[in-house]
């Protein structure tokens, strides 16, 4: 190691002449050094303390972070970022219409889960779903061109905003709070394959007031169900704050006879250790859990909600300038010298080359033809006919 930092000081501090005398430009000698940057290999973090409900002992303050993940968690949280941001431009220009939710400021929640459980695990959110469907695997092209409602989206450009699916991702739900019943069945299957899988049932604080999520909470308890009932408390239900809608704001406590977490939902390593945590305690028989992410959203509950009168410019700031898991996640690694700002900046670079490029994309695919209309209603089924508005008119359907 020692030889190793002399061998890179040498490079920093050879001069012009020297360069020159040696037949090499001195512009290729500092690129040099920066390529051969002595970064550590990863680094240990303190984390916030979950609060907990039911459980003896909680997930650990101190986590480990590679430089390998803190890059990947990076990149894909810029690209979400990027991607809203994006999605927020075509809105105003009118070229995405109808209902359009942003995840920009919660990023953290679904790239921490994503971290902590596997690919065979399977995840059902609401409607504020560009996140997820990212992390869950669909490119970024695919999601603009579905916003877009063209053929080349994730859901032939027939699902829009809210309606996002790949393997073992189930969307993409309108339907305040209807998710989180289909995400128990989800675990029932689970169990009942014998298979060692999870699923996360992600609502938000609006729907956990909803009956059809506590008589979900009864029948996982009861069934002992591998299932993580995640809130994304990011403080309104639309317009409304928490402490107007709910009696109580302790969600992480609402399965009452279910153990629950809450987590600092703008920090990535604190969602990926409480996930594992969570995802332990399903996968070793004991049942369900709730666990609280407490986050924010910086655009409002919709692109029709400004989002500012029920809050103000000055508290949306603040998250921002405190609290905003980019820039969390950013310091800790320029800190720990698991990365460069240089080498940051990079990777801003590359992400808004491949945003603009698949907008690009996303505004000149065409719409998908009439006669797709009814196709895939079915999964792996024979074609059938499908009777339109009215008796002379009939589509067909294919898987």
């Amino acid at each position: 190691m020692r030889k190793m930092l002399l061998a890179v000081l040498s490079r920093v501090l050879q001069s012009p002449a020297a360069a020159a005398a040696a037949g090499k430009p001195a512009s290729r000698v500092m690129v040099a050094s920066r390529n051969y940057a002595d970064f550590a290999n990863e680094a240990t973090f303190e984390i916030k303390k979950c609060d907990l409900h039911r459980l003896e002992e909680g997930p650990s303050t101190t986590t480990v972070m590679t430089r390998e993940e803190g890059l990947q968690y990076y990149k894909t949280m810029q690209s979400i970022r990027r991607m809203e941001l994006k999605a927020d431009q075509l809105y105003k220009q009118k070229i995405i219409r109808g209902f359009c939710h942003l995840y920009d400021g919660q990023e953290a929640c679904c790239v921490g889960i994503e971290a902590a459980i596997k690919p065979t695990d399977h995840v059902i959110t609401a409607y504020r779903v560009h996140g997820f469907t990212y992390t869950r695997g669909v490119p970024i092209r695919e999601i603009l061109t579905e916003l877009t409602g063209r053929k080349g989206g994730c859901a032939k450009g027939k699902g829009g905003s809210m309606h996002m699916y790949t393997k073992n991702f189930y969307g993409g739900n309108g339907i305040v709070g209807a998710q989180v019943p289909l995400g128990a069945g989800i675990a029932l299957a689970c169990k009942y394959f014998g298979k060692n899988e999870i699923c996360m049932a992600l609502y938000g604080d609006g729907a956990a007031n909803q009956g059809q999520i506590f008589e979900t909470f009864n029948m996982a308890a009861l069934w002992k169900l591998p299932c993580i009932f995640v809130c994304e408390n990011n403080r309104y239900g639309m317009g409304t704050s928490v402490e107007r809608a709910a009696a109580s704001t302790d969600y992480y406590r609402r399965g009452d006879f279910i153990p629950g977490l809450r987590v600092d939902g703008m920090d990535v390593l604190c969602v990926r250790e409480a996930t594992k945590f969570a995802a332990e305690h399903c996968r070793s028989g004991k049942g369900p859990i709730v666990m609280e992410l407490q986050t924010y959203r910086y655009h409002g509950h919709s692109m029709s909600d400004p989002g500012i009168s029920y809050r103000t410019r000055e508290e949306i700031q603040e998250v921002r300038s405190k609290s905003d898991p980019i820039t969390l996640l950013k310091d800790r690694m320029v800190n720990n010298n698991l990365a460069s700002i240089e080498e940051l900046k990079d990777i801003d670079v590359a992400v808004r080359k491949e945003i603009e490029e698949a907008a690009q994309f996303a505004t000149t695919d065409p719409e998908p033809p009439l006669e797709e209309l009814c196709h895939h209603i079915y999964f792996n089924e024979p074609p059938f006919e499908v009777r339109g508005p009215n008796q002379w008119i009939s589509y067909k359907s294919t898987s």
